[in-house]
């Protein structure tokens, strides 16, 4: 049936010249919203699948191998942990040792190889190995190199009664830890097409290596910590519980005396940077072996660049808090375990402030909420490794400090006697739970908002572009661009312009906050909790623990079944401090 001036074209028929009309463009492109392919035919897509078998077996084989290496080494920390009988410490590091010069010899074999065939182009995930990721590794593999160096004079000062392994150990970690980072920076972000089934090996292998290592570092951490924790106890008149140290300190003397007591403290606040190191280079070689074999499908996203200017009320709000932290800190870390009553005024004083603060923080994440919620661009669906990686870890680390906040409010529940000082654990951990709540709400909505749309003259002079072939100097016409696409869009034919027009319109913006405004609070808000999550980052970083010297968690549940909690939730819960601040500013560069 023809089709008349009032009947609608058909969606896969071809235009004519008359619905072009005289005037129009001779060859103007059919939308690609109204292009339709083909059907795929059932002979690939079958071949496809059978290709893809063996991938997925070697995925599955990779995976499992790293789950049982990973499994081993935590025994056998935990068997040094314990002081388990024909397990000692020099056992343990060579255990370690062995795992990093597998890695090393994998790396050297895959750079080598990356090198002879430099000229090949290759697929990159755009989204994995973020600059300043690398440079945030970066500077956390400096410190852990420099933590090498005081654990070989700490070597050298026991070296009468420690095995050779107390020094081979941390001069292989600094080497691992070298070409590590030279391998994050230059293959981060690589697909990995060719031998695929070897590179899953390797690539989890590293990863196990990594989450060994920091598994290792938590675990002398949490010894240190424990310890001075023991010694504190006393001063809060906790003397009902046992006082036994946990003392691995070598049965020699120290030659000079004075230099092991200062190497020995210095390392105890170098791991705080060496944990986030080895935390940080697992994630990234997670995302290597999720994308080996992987089919890029989302297109490449626009480059972040980050601008000091943007947001400066934010900034200045939150060095100042920042600064704030830090004093109270080196107070608490002065006063606690001096007498009673100067530990109950520092546990109040901690408590106060982090109270204030994560009211902030939670009104600032609402107020972030509320602004992504008034725009109108949809959400990316897109598959991305990384993406989804950050999205789990926030949620998954959140949990450690959810454990020891809802252990606390049970606790105050629970208990029969109830100092006045712990009253303010209270508010203090049902902040926790909800700050953290609203943040990584706010957080993963604005990762997964798709960039900011084009503006309407630009949208309606590209649509000129495609349909003319080429008016490549509309685009380029600075002031005079409104007007001229005006002009323009004007004298458009029914068969380009009015379907494309309409199609081009940008979404209406709510009259609250128009679009630089809402931009403007936006990444005044991310800059703002980007600093109060460093800010939380550094008390339990540096010993400033009240989980630990508030003292009536142990009363209820017991002294090494709330210890257990304590060590095992706490890795994750400073974890996430970072990890928030990094999805932060790669949410303030997106904005």
């Amino acid at each position: 049936m023809p089709a008349g001036p009032g009947t609608p074209a058909s969606p896969g028929a071809p235009e004519s010249a008359s619905d072009r009309g005289l005037s129009g463009p001779p060859d103007c492109p059919p939308s690609p919203l109204l292009t339709r392919g083909s059907p795929e035919s059932p002979a690939p897509r079958q071949a496809a699948v059978r290709a893809s078998v063996p991938q997925k077996l070697a995925e599955t084989l990779s995976s499992q191998y790293g789950l049982n290496v990973f499994v081993a080494g935590l025994l056998f920390l935990l068997a040094w942990a314990v002081h388990a009988a024909g397990v000692g410490k020099r056992d343990l590091l060579c255990f370690l040792t062995a795992l990093m010069l597998l890695q090393l010899l994998w790396m050297l074999w895959y750079v080598g190889r990356s090198y002879a065939q430099r000229r090949l182009i290759r697929p990159k995930d755009a989204h994995a190995g973020a600059r300043w990721l690398r440079g945030s590794i970066s500077l956390f593999a400096i410190i852990t190199v420099i933590l090498g160096c005081f654990k070989v004079g700490y070597f050298i000062g026991f070296s009468e009664c420690l095995s050779a392994m107390e020094g081979v150990f941390p001069v292989t970690h600094a080497v691992h830890t070298l070409l590590q980072v030279y391998f994050l920076w230059g293959h981060a972000k690589d697909i990995i097409q060719s031998f695929k089934t070897l590179e899953r090996f390797g690539v989890i292998h590293s990863v196990v290596t990594n989450l060994l290592l920091w598994a290792n570092s938590v675990l002398n951490e949490s010894k240190h910590q424990l310890n001075e924790h023991k010694e504190r106890l006393l001063t809060l008149g906790f003397g009902n519980i046992t006082l036994v140290l946990d003392d691995h300190t070598p049965q020699c003397n120290c030659t000079p005396p004075a230099l092991c007591p200062a190497v020995s403290r210095v390392i105890y606040y170098l791991y705080p940077f060496n944990i986030e190191y080895q935390i940080l280079a697992s994630t990234m070689l997670y995302v290597l072996w999720k994308n080996v074999g992987r089919r890029v499908d989302s297109p490449a996203r626009p480059e972040m660049r980050f601008q000091f200017s943007r947001g400066m009320a934010g900034v200045a709000l939150g060095l100042g808090v920042l600064a704030a932290t830090i004093g109270v800190v080196a107070v608490y870390l002065v006063h606690i375990g001096r007498s009673r009553t100067q530990s109950e005024w520092a546990l109040v004083l901690f408590y106060l402030s982090a109270t204030s603060l994560l009211t902030l923080m939670g009104a600032a994440g609402l107020l972030g909420i509320w602004v992504c919620r008034m725009d109108e661009q949809s959400l990316d669906e897109s598959k991305n490794p990384a993406r989804k990686l950050d999205a789990d870890l926030l949620v998954g680390t959140a949990s450690g400090s959810w454990l020891i906040s809802w252990g606390s409010i049970l606790a105050m529940l629970c208990a029969t006697t109830r100092p006045r000082y712990t009253w303010f654990n209270l508010p203090y951990s049902a902040l926790v739970i909800a700050e953290k709540y609203i943040q990584n709400l706010f957080i993963i909505e604005s990762v997964h908002r798709e960039p900011q749309p084009l503006r309407e003259d630009n949208r309606t002079l590209r649509v000129v572009a495609v349909c003319s072939g080429g008016t490549s100097s509309l685009a380029s016409s600075g002031p005079r661009r409104g007007a001229a696409a005006g002009a323009v869009n004007g004298s458009l034919q029914p068969g380009c312009g009015k379907e494309e027009e309409e199609r081009g319109r940008p979404p209406r913006e709510p009259r609250v906050l128009q679009g630089s405004t809402r931009r403007s609070v936006l990444r005044n808000v991310a800059v703002f909790l980007f600093l109060c999550n460093i800010s939380l980052w550094v008390p339990p970083a540096f010993g400033c623990r009240p989980e630990y010297d508030n003292g009536l968690e142990e009363v209820v549940f017991g002294f090494e079944p709330w210890i257990i909690v304590v060590n095992l939730a706490m890795p994750f819960s400073i974890f996430y401090r970072m990890h928030a601040a990094a999805s932060l500013f790669e949410v303030y560069c997106k904005i």
